[in-house]
């Protein structure tokens, strides 16, 4: 067993490279679990013989699933062993995976969505753990590395997902899912040191105390909306964009999958962002990312006007733009709320995330809307006004150190 893990989980030094590695890793890959299905869409619906309203129930469960597993689930990681609440929770995330692969229906799917999604919530106490371990000085830098990772399997698990369901078969997807889950688990296990608990309150106690960790901190109220309102354009574009290619330009779901390629190149400045936070301040970084989402989403509005390849180019280019603010300001936020209550983390973590994923959720459930009554211009007003809001929600507080 690695020398770490003898020791308690304290940032006295700088964080090895393979650790912060490992550690971007199993956020990638386990977050990654929920997003599979999105560009599938088109063929699992094709396969149930369902339609489209049916269909998009899928990645909505499992943002709901992932929401509620940050709420009820996350604030372990202040009351035990992070370590161990890792290892665990992979382990059911695996089982959760299969259970995907093996569906016999639209409702079992739905079924093991769901609690796909409420156990690849092991992703938000990787981060937390990752915060840390690290040293205060650069604590903006390594969650923006670990989060690089978290965005990066957002973002690739679609262009894997789709190139696999379009020439392996959707079911292949997940029963791939379930072996990486179970390699970076055990990895995880080998490699992380043990966590001292922050408390020792019971667990309803300490399920109690989110709601006074909410009225205390406006930062973290604040930041938790700003960011639930991204959340709800970056989902609303993300789980329609393969029906919407499928409809408008008969691009297969590897093609829709791919498109995730631009978002992750957006999502690789996370560390920079990080960075800047650490040096200018977070609050300044969160306008900035609001407003470069709000722009991109609004590019969108130009489509009608282009030809087809133009159309395609402007779509990968808001791609990039949306993903880099979104996740910078992602970071921003996190670096805030990380110091308001340091032995809270997970509870400030879990608050912050739930409010994300409700966003992710009501994104998903309003995007398929949007798509099916008004259309693509549908959605991207959708995003356009959410990422306004949320521009509008920080401008309001720029007078505040957060």
């Amino acid at each position: 067993m690695s020398a770490l893990n003898s020791v308690a989980a304290r940032p006295t030094e700088s964080l090895p490279g393979p650790l912060v590695f490992t550690l971007a890793a199993g956020a990638g890959l386990s977050v990654a679990s929920i997003y599979y299905s999105q560009p599938m869409l088109d063929i699992i619906s094709k396969q149930f013989s369902v339609g489209i309203g049916a269909v998009g129930m899928v990645p909505m469960l499992t943002q709901m699933g992932y929401a509620l597993g940050i709420l009820l689930l996350a604030p372990l990681g202040d009351r035990h062993d992070r370590r161990t609440i890792i290892l665990i929770k992979g382990l059911l995330l695996v089982a959760a995976l299969l259970l995907c692969g093996f569906s016999g229906g639209l409702n079992a799917l739905l079924i093991a969505s769901f609690v796909t999604g409420l156990t690849a919530t092991v992703a938000q106490d990787i981060v937390p753990a990752s915060a840390t371990l690290a040293p205060e000085r650069s604590r903006g830098k390594t969650v923006g590395t670990v989060m690089t990772g978290l965005l990066v399997g957002i973002l690739l698990s679609r262009v894997v997902s789709g190139a696999v369901a379009e020439y392996f078969g959707w079911r292949t997807m997940y029963w791939l899912a379930a072996v990486l889950v179970l390699f970076i688990s055990l990895a995880l296990w080998r490699v992380l040191p043990r966590f001292t608990p922050g408390t020792a309150v019971s667990y309803p106690r300490l399920l109690l105390s989110l709601a006074h960790l909410w009225r205390q901190h406006q930062t973290l109220r604040r930041a938790a909306l700003a960011q639930g309102l991204l959340s709800v354009g970056f989902s609303a574009f993300w789980s329609t964009l393969a029906l919407m290619l499928s409809d408008r330009f008969h691009l297969d779901s590897a093609v829709a999958g791919a498109f995730g390629l631009a978002g992750a190149a957006g999502a690789m400045a996370a560390p920079l962002a990080g960075s800047f936070a650490d040096r200018i301040g977070p609050a300044r970084v969160t306008i900035v990312g609001a407003a470069l989402v709000t722009v991109s989403f609004a590019l969108m509005f130009l489509l009608p006007a282009l030809p087809v390849p133009a159309q395609l180019a402007l779509i990968v280019l808001s791609t990039i733009g949306f993903d880099l603010g979104v996740q910078a300001t992602l970071v921003a936020h996190q670096t805030l709320v990380y110091g308001l209550a340091p032995e809270a983390r997970s509870r400030l973590n879990a608050l912050l995330f739930t409010v994300v994923f409700i966003g992710m959720a009501t994104g998903a459930a309003l995007g398929s809307l949007a798509l099916a009554r008004w259309g693509w211009n549908g959605v991207v007003a959708l995003a356009t006004l959410a990422g306004a809001a949320s521009l509008a929600l920080r401008l309001a507080s720029r007078h505040l150190k957060n």
